[in-house]
């Protein structure tokens, strides 16, 4: 009698433990699926999620600054950057400068992770390193550069991504809008999201690169944004259009949205590219 019940209770202690295995398996592979899941929309989000651009601006007090900064980009620092999924950087110079010119670099971020991770590995890259040692380890006797100034950019809502022009000769015109309050300066982003501004730009030929609010940099709350021309004179033209366009009339007459009201301070800033820049 007490041999059955013992075999008894060996069954249902068999069974309980096959119980919990099975429940333990089945809570296992659900959380991999909420995992993978969470995983799918993680992507899925970085996927939609605006670029970020960096626009750096060095300043030379000689040209051998210059061509230090200038190499650095051509032979280190864009070739790490592209591996790193920088697609497009654009180095530029000013069209007409006065005195030493300075130099513009536009770097090209997929969301602001991508922004986060990049430093973070170039800083463990030991080929990046070593083709930058002249750049990074310059000795404070002869500084690559004087100063740079940095901003950081999230893109328009109605221009995500980047749009880098052919690589023709042409000359490209980095516009910033200054506001005096926070709420102006998004009052004018809604012009160009949502009012139809991006689009006149587009219509008539503008070529726009790049629609970018500044969300770390100096004279906030702004924007910025650039657009291309063949030469001087094409400029001149497109924003004489620009400015009798009806469309661009239509949203400017509206109160709220007086320049007046939104916009403080225009920098407009001609710069052309480099032999080998991306933009």
């Amino acid at each position: 009698m007490r041999e059955i019940e013992g075999e008894a209770v060996s069954c249902v202690y068999l069974r309980n433990m096959k119980r919990r295995s099975f429940v333990k398996a089945s809570l296992t592979g659900t959380a991999g699926l909420l995992s993978a899941s969470a995983y799918a929309s993680s992507a899925k989000a970085a996927k939609n999620e605006p670029e970020y651009y960096e626009l750096r601006v060095y300043n030379f007090k000689t040209d051998v600054q210059q061509r230090l900064v200038e190499d650095y980009y051509k032979d280190a620092a864009m070739p790490a950057l592209n591996k790193l999924g920088c697609k497009h950087i654009g180095v530029f110079t000013e069209l007409k400068p006065v005195g030493q010119t300075r130099l513009f670099v536009i770097i090209t971020y997929t969301g602001i992770q991508h922004f986060a991770s990049v430093n973070t590995t170039l800083d463990n890259d030991a080929e990046y390193q070593q083709q930058a040692a002249a750049y990074l380890n310059a000795p404070v006797s002869a500084p690559a550069y004087e100063r740079i100034e940095s901003s950081l950019l999230k893109a328009f809502a109605h221009m995500p991504r980047m749009n880098a022009p052919a690589a023709t000769q042409r000359i490209f015109e980095l516009r910033q809008y200054q506001s005096s309050s926070e709420a102006a300066g998004k009052k004018k982003i809604e012009m160009f999201n949502y009012k139809g501004e991006i689009d006149i730009f587009k219509r008539l030929g503008f070529k726009p690169v790049f629609f970018g609010e500044t969300i770390i940099g100096n004279a906030r709350p702004n924007l910025t944004y650039m657009v291309t021309f063949e030469d001087m004179a094409a400029h001149d033209a497109h924003w004489k259009a620009f400015g009798s366009d009806p469309g661009w009339k239509k949203i400017s007459s509206v109160p709220e949205y007086a320049d007046a009201l939104l916009v403080s301070k225009i920098t407009a800033t001609f710069i052309v590219p480099g032999s080998y820049s991306q933009i």
